[in-house]
């Protein structure tokens, strides 16, 4: 198939320019002024709008088993939902019971995701350890395009890290070349906080966010951050929700350590009072881990995308439906986790980013796409409007408005927490690999169009340091 975008002004993390866009085949095949279109090419008129990479959602939960419960989305209206929002590619989790071979794990999300309309990829949880975690995480690096590898410091009993886990599985992970994970809250003490106040006789939803305090989450990205210095790995803290983790990473950064930090779309815009809201439907379908946190941490967590020291966003996009939410009516502490997002967040960052003047255009595609694709080691084949990308576009009516609401979204859940928002600002086509697949409120998706994408090791220190000890001789390698 044959795209050509005609009269928008393309908008990349770096430079803006007035340009067409030519795709062929899935690819961008040129990028500049007055392209003719080619004999039966599919016309885009993008007059008035900007053309922008695809977002990147780099934290979400298709058909997630948690809980005791399934997530209600799966991998094809999942990514289905994201591409009428403008999000061309998912990184999803691949998430190990205890003692399961990490391999198998792997297997089973791929298998799940070959319903995918969008592009995918996975990072791959750590929730145990022995020589056999140690041995297939070199498979995954080095067979499979797996370069991330994630660690659940919270959800004791169950898919927890401990810090022998972390130490093993980071020192590993420097070996292989990947980048680490961690979802920061300290699991003991939240196990602690929840048992504490579920016997002073709150249990509803407002006990939810008072177990999982501010402080847990910053002593445990304090503690990930200093694993991961004195290991000298690169580290991701995801879905950072309040000032504490901000500021962990803030001085670790200053210091010159490689430490990167995402922030929810849902952490940036909604506030803690949605807990006290008398409808249990409501509070619960707010519950999420970590929670959402008061103004001050909003507005903490704005500065530091501004400033740098936050890099990407994403949604954390579990969803579970009142229903599900149910089987914690009577003990929050078993209400799932979960929030829905993926179809919204490049709605609400533009209105409450670009449109307040908090992110620039191009600051806006750092942090909902070419960021990702950097970090995670695909750009700029995601992430860019150039010569050789992948095909992945959103065209952005900046005039465009509409009211944000689970009657009206494709997202597979009946409450959205953006409800009621009006946005200015929505894509008005996306094309993914090439096919224009939204367009004008439209979708047009092929089950099984999706395709799994490989990220390459960043510094291949194992096979180094095994060349090394075969030659005998000393070997540099570079970081």
């Amino acid at each position: 198939m044959t795209v050509l975008i005609k009269g928008g002004t393309v908008v990349n993390s770096d430079f803006s320019q007035r340009a067409d866009v030519l795709c062929e085949d899935g690819v961008i095949t040129a990028v500049g002024e007055n392209i003719d279109a080619p004999k039966g090419a599919t016309v885009v008129d993008a007059g008035g709008q900007y053309v922008m990479p695809g977002g990147i959602d780099p934290h979400t939960h298709m058909q997630l088993p948690f809980m005791g419960t399934v997530t209600t989305e799966d991998f094809y209206s999942g990514t289905a939902a994201g591409l009428a929002g403008g999000t061309t590619m998912i990184i999803d989790f691949a998430i190990p019971a205890p003692q399961q071979n990490i391999i198998e794990a792997y297997q089973q999300w791929r298998e799940w995701a070959e319903k995918s309309v969008a592009d995918y990829s996975f990072h791959v949880a750590i929730t145990w350890w022995d020589d056999s975690v140690h041995a297939d995480m070199g498979t995954l690096v080095r067979e499979h395009g797996v370069n991330s590898f994630k660690h659940f410091m919270a959800y004791k009993g169950a898919i927890m890290a401990d810090d022998e886990t972390l130490v093993n599985s980071f020192t590993r992970a420097r070996e292989l070349g990947a980048i680490v994970t961690v979802h920061a809250e300290n699991g003991e003490l939240v196990f602690r906080l929840q048992q504490e106040i579920f016997e002073k006789g709150i249990t509803g939803p407002e006990g939810h966010p008072l177990s999982r305090p501010p402080q847990v989450e910053g002593e445990a990205a304090n503690r990930a951050i200093r694993i991961a210095e004195v290991l000298n790995v690169p580290l991701y803290v995801v879905h950072n929700s309040c000032k504490q983790s901000l500021e962990a990473i803030t001085r670790a950064r200053n210091e010159g350590q490689r430490v990167f930090g995402e922030v929810l779309a849902g952490h940036l815009l909604i506030d803690d009072s949605v807990y006290l809201d008398k409808d249990f439907d409501t509070a619960a379908a707010h519950v999420m881990s970590p929670p959402f946190r008061s103004h001050e941490h909003q507005e903490a967590l704005w500065h530091g995308l501004q400033s740098g020291n936050l890099q990407t966003t994403a949604t954390d996009h579990c969803c579970f439906c009142a229903d599900q939410k149910a089987m914690g009516k009577d003990d929050f502490r078993l209400i799932p986790n979960g929030t829905g997002g993926v179809e919204n967040r490049l709605e609400v960052l533009w209105d409450q980013g670009v449109n307040t003047g908090r992110l620039t255009m191009n600051e806006f595609v750092a942090a909902t796409s070419a960021n990702a694709a950097q970090i995670f080691n695909v750009y700029p084949r995601k992430g860019s409007i150039s010569t050789g990308a992948d095909a992945d576009i959103v065209v952005w009516d900046p005039e465009a408005t509409k009211t944000i609401s689970a009657k009206t979204h494709h997202q597979n859940v009946d409450y959205n927490i953006f409800e009621g928002m009006t946005v200015k600002g929505c894509a008005s086509h996306t094309i993914s690999r090439g096919k224009v697949v939204y367009a004008n409120g439209e979708l047009d998706v092929e089950r099984g169009a999706g395709r799994y994408v490989d990220r390459p090791a960043f510094a291949p220190i194992y096979d180094a340091l095994q060349k090394q000890a075969q030659r005998k001789e000393p070997v540099a390698v570079k970081r």
